[in-house]
Parts: structure tokens; C-alpha cells; sequence
């Protein structure tokens, strides 16, 4: 593929790192100097210091033969004009825009759900913009699946299945302590699949032999009723979730307050509108908010009055003993202080609140929060950045999420009709070290089933592979045919 991307900040690069170790054409333009000085010393690519929105300049670098435009600049506007351009001359060009200003969004897509029936057949997409994408409610998305989850970890969850991937730390003396993957077996019935370990900063593909000693990370793939049996044999256990403290009444928190507060208004899964319907039901006083702007605790109480509001300061220990903070069951740190939010969950835990979530920056933040003591660190860049890779993987590919770093990413696509791998069954593709297919559902069937050596695919069949990131563009054109790639 040949990708055009216009701003070269942190998700720019990030986006353009990705692509360029999977072996695509990336062009990367940005009116900034020193930015873009930045941009050419750590990409191997085609960098341009002009202005995107200027057609000729998009042109210059191979627009009329690029497969994709991403605009990620400072600027939601300069975004939004630029995919509306590109639309009027390159109509089929797929196109991607950031756009922060959530009212754009909501606009927008409040636009298109209401006249859905005109939409992709008689009209062009608005802006030109095929998929518009908003850091906060990407963000709070992730915030909202980790409250369903429990807290747990970084737990991906699949439409119409009761399948999960959980991450599980593996406690000292615990039954997982000091054995192999094979040796697990012997330990429990549960049906469980270990996708990825996470061993002294490194990711990788496990097999049977790798050895499990405490303080590894386990993605464990589970059935959701059994993820709680699983925790125990690692050393710890999930709690209740009764009590809830938001700190952070801006966007972000007001998204997810929504979420939890209204799930019957939001787009949310089925499991969590009834978890989080009994809580407000029964336990509504104990869902507080918090903040210490005088202005977003007003707007928050008048939009929230189920919720009880509070403006004051969250790291004032004083306060959070006066109103019982320090022994609620959960407290999600979603400020626009993003440095703040990791050292507040990991002083929050220090005073007894059962476990935290902290909006960070990016990946980076991610290891470091994790060391604080943050059980659920969610990177608002990296969210961004997994949405828009997954628009450019192409049609076959309906979701990715990247592990640790981009090190390991987990795909969900379609078998493509020119497939090499439609009619085999798993134990004739299989590749150990390259990847690892961990679900599959037959065309036309909703529900997802783990896999085994006799499974066969074929087109239009869905599998959800995990992968190493430097790879995954050759696997998943193996998997989804050439005609996606």
C-alpha cells in the first residue's frame, strides 16, 4: 500500500513507523521544520516540509496512485478541508481524519446515522472523510471496556461471543508459579489458552515449553464467566465494583460517565448495559465525580443528578478520608493531566481504593504506570493510532488492537476468496513463532469458537490471529488474499 499522511506529530510518526515496518509506501508532510527535521532523522520514508492542504504538494509525493490519506495535524479544521479536497478530485481515495472537536464529531455523526439510507450510495461521505476519528471517544471506549472487564487489564473483548483476552499478571506461590505452559494443563480443567507472555520487558508467541514465573503477564484467552477462576490460579482475585470514583468531569469523563450513567443512550455491549443498569439501580450514591474546576463540577451535576458531584481536590488526602474515597472499589483518573492522572491512581491505591485506571499519554506512559502501581493504564495516542490501523488494513480486516508497544498485534479479518489458506485445516497452515489463530466463526454464523488443529477455514470465514507487529501486514495477506493487500 501507498499511505499519504499529513501532520507529522507524535501519532503521525507513530502511524508511519508502523506502516514502514510492514513494508508500505508512506509519505509524511508537515509545514514544520523542526518537526519535520524530527520526522527524517527516524523514518526510512518520503518527507516533505509543505502544506498538505495544498493539492499539488499532496500530488508531488504520489497522492493519484496512493491507496490512503491520513490527516493527523494540530488542526481539525486543516484536516477536514484536506479530506474534503482530496474528495472532490480522488472521490475513491480512502480517507481518514483526526478530529478532536467532539462537537464536529457528534455532528457528524449524528448526520450520517440519521440519513443512513442516502448515505454510501447516493452521497459522498461528509467532509470527503470516510472514517473520522476522536481521540476522547476512542479513549473513553477503552475506559468504558476496561469498567466491564473489572479492572482486570488491557482485555479485548469479540462481538458476539463469550470469549476474552485478559491480561494477568502471575502472583509469587501462585499454582502458575515456576511451570511450563504444558505443565498448566495438570493444574485445572478450565478451558483457557495463553496467546502471548509478557517476560522481562519482552512480548512474544509462547509454546508449551515456555516457563511461567512470577511477575510475567499472561494474555489469556478465557470464557468471561471463567475469567474470575483463572485470576485465582494466577495468585489474585477480581472484586467487586461497587463503589466508583471519577476524577475528571472534562470530555473524556463525561463520555464515560455517560456510558455509566446512561448506557441505554450509548452504543455499548449488551453485558455491560445490564452490569452497569444494576449498579446505578441499586448503588446510584456511590458513583461520585470529581474535579476540582468549578465550572465542569456545575455542568457535571446538571448533567449527571443521579451521580453525586464533588468540586474539590483529588489529591487532598483530607477530603478523601472525609468522603470515604480511599475505600471505594474503583477510582478511574481520566483529568487532561495526563502525568497527574498516573501518580494520583498510584496514590489512590497507597490510601486502600481497590484498583485504578489512569488516562496516560501514550505506550510509553503505559510501562511506566504499570510500575507505579496503575492496575488499567488506557494511552489516548495509541487508541488513536489502533483505530486508524485498522482502517487501513483493508476491508478484510475489521479490527486490531497492538500489544506492548506494537510488539504483538491482535487482528480480527475475513478469509479472502483467493486465500492460500481457504479449505486447510489449521495443522497444514500452521506456523509456530510466525502466528497463532486463536478463534474463527463460519460465514454466516455469529458466534466466534476457539480453534483447534482440525479447524478448517474458508472464504468469508472470520479468525482472529495474534501476530508479531513486523509481520503482520505478510500474514494477513496470506490469510485475507491479494486482493485486499
Amino acid at each position: 500500500m501507498k499511505i499519504v499522511i499529513v501532520g507529522a506529530g507524535f501519532t503521525g510518526i507513530q502511524l508511519a513507523k508502523l506502516l514502514i515496518n510492514e513494508k508500505n509506501q508512506v509519505a509524511l508532510i508537515d509545514n514544520n521544520e523542526d518537526t519535520i527535521r524530527h520526522a527524517q532523522n527516524q523514518l526510512d520514508c518520503t518527507v516533505l516540509c509543505a502544506d498538505g492542504n495544498n493539492l499539488e504538494t499532496l500530488e508531488s509525493v504520489g497522492l493519484q496512485k496512493a491507496d490512503a490519506l491520513v490527516c493527523v495535524t494540530s488542526s481539525d479544521e486543516v484536516n477536514m478541508i484536506t479530506c474534503s479536497l482530496v474528495d472532490a478530485v480522488y472521490p475513491d481515495l480512502l480517507k481518514i481524519a483526526r478530529v478532536r472537536n467532539y462537537a464536529y464529531y457528534v455532528n457528524t455523526a449524528s448526520a450520517e446515522k440519521k440519513h443512513s439510507d442516502s448515505f454510501g450510495a447516493k452521497h459522498r461521505p461528509l467532509y470527503g472523510i470516510n472514517y473520522m476519528i476522536n481521540p476522547d471517544v476512542e479513549a473513553a471506549d477503552a475506559i468504558v471496556k476496561a469498567i466491564e472487564n473489572g479492572a482486570v487489564g488491557n482485555v479485548l473483548t469479540f462481538d458476539n461471543s463469550d470469549l476474552e483476552i485478559a491480561r494477568i499478571t502471575v502472583n509469587e506461590k501462585s499454582d502458575f508459579d515456576g511451570i511450563s505452559l504444558k505443565e498448566i494443563r495438570s493444574k485445572t480443567d478450565i478451558k483457557f489458552l495463553v496467546v502471548y507472555i509478557e517476560k522481562d520487558g519482552k512480548t512474544s508467541l509462547p509454546s508449551g515449553h515456555t516457563s511461567v514465573n512470577a511477575g510475567d503477564i499472561l494474555g489469556v484467552l478465557v470464557q468471561k464467566d471463567q475469567l474470575a477462576n483463572v485470576m485465582k490460579l494466577c495468585g489474585t482475585s477480581p472484586k467487586e465494583m461497587r463503589r466508583v470514583a471519577l476524577i475528571g468531569a472534562g470530555r473524556i469523563g463525561t463520555i464515560v460517565a455517560d456510558k455509566f450513567l446512561n448506557p441505554e443512550k450509548t452504543d455499548v455491549q449488551k453485558g455491560f448495559l445490564k452490569k452497569i443498569s444494576a449498579f446505578v439501580e441499586k448503588r446510584t450514591q456511590d458513583f461520585v465525580i470529581i474535579d476540582s474546576n468549578d465550572a465542569l463540577a456545575k455542568a457535571a451535576a446538571e448533567r449527571f443528578p443521579e451521580a453525586r458531584v464533588m468540586c474539590a481536590d483529588a489529591t487532598d488526602e483530607s477530603f478523601l478520608r472525609d468522603e470515604g474515597i480511599t475505600s471505594y472499589d474503583l477510582a478511574i483518573c481520566a483529568t487532561h493531566n495526563h502525568e497527574l492522572n498516573m501518580v494520583l491512581a498510584a496514590y489512590l491505591e497507597s490510601l486502600g481504593v481497590g484498583q485504578t485506571i489512569s488516562l496516560v499519554t501514550s505506550s510509553a506512559f503505559e510501562t511506566i504506570a504499570l510500575k507505579l502501581g496503575v492496575d488499567v493504564p488506557v494511552a489516548l495516542r495509541d487508541a488513536v493510532v489502533d483505530s486508524i490501523m485498522s482502517h487501513l488494513r483493508g476491508k478484510s480486516v475489521k479490527e486490531i488492537h497492538t500489544v506492548t508497544n506494537g510488539q504483538l498485534e491482535i487482528v480480527e479479518c475475513e478469509i479472502g476468496a483467493k486465500s492460500k489458506v481457504c479449505g486447510k485445516a489449521l495443522k497444514e497452515i500452521s506456523n509456530p513463532g510466525l502466528f497463532l489463530v486463536l478463534l474463527s466463526r463460519q460465514s454466516g454464523i455469529e458466534e466466534y469458537k476457539i480453534v483447534d488443529g482440525n479447524t478448517k477455514l474458508y472464504a468469508g470465514d472470520h479468525v482472529v490471529i495474534i501476530v508479531p507487529g513486523e509481520q503482520s501486514k505478510k500474514v494477513l495477506s496470506y490469510f485475507a488474499g491479494s486482493d485486499d493487500n
